[in-house]
């Protein structure tokens, strides 16, 4: 088939390479053309999308103001939309009288009360306490006491670092360990 064609076109094959070769090259070049106009075209959406956001977080809600309340929606995320600071979920809770601020309905219809910004003071992660000494007892494990200390027993792993433990998993009764604050 291929030396029909040659035949048909009474070209040497050298031509025929030639214009094979051009046709790669413009076809490869075709494709890195769209490839970084459509990269130039998300970044450009990208960066519209972001300064959007940037504006819609500047602007604040006029307080005080209604709000319904939408699947997902929590006090926290509220009072972050409404004053940029999640912390005033106090004020909306006090404002509308809740007896659990936990438990909001879908469609409640809520006032967002006009309020001073509460952002806390310093780093709230900050640690300044020194670490309060603990004796371990007998049916002691880095778990229970983590759960005794901290509410959670996820927090064993602050206690094995912070007493530089080789095996968390071996205490024995009388060791004194240091929790952290």
């Amino acid at each position: 088939m291929w030396d029909k064609f040659k035949k048909k076109l009474d070209l040497p094959e050298s031509y025929i390479s030639i214009t094979l070769g051009l046709l790669v090259v413009l076809v490869a070049g075709i494709l890195t053309y769209n490839y970084f106009v459509k990269n130039q075209v998300q970044r450009t959406e990208e960066e519209t999308a972001k300064v959007e956001q940037q504006n819609k977080a500047q602007e604040k809600p006029e307080l005080p103001a209604k709000y319904t309340v939408k699947e997902g929606d929590t006090l926290w995320s509220i009072a972050l939309n409404h004053y940029n600071s999640g912390y005033n979920w106090v004020s909306i809770s006090q404002a509308n009288n809740m007896g659990n601020p936990d438990y909001v309905v879908v469609g409640q219809e809520l006032t967002v009360p006009e309020a001073e910004v509460i952002k806390p003071e310093g780093d709230v992660m900050a640690t300044t306490a020194p670490p309060k000494e603990y004796t371990v007892v007998t049916g002691d494990n880095l778990w229970s006491i983590a759960e005794r200390e901290y509410a959670t027993g996820f927090s064993w792993t602050k206690i094995a670092q912070e007493n530089n433990l080789e095996n968390p998993g071996i205490i024995h009764p009388g060791n004194v360990l240091r929790l952290p604050r």
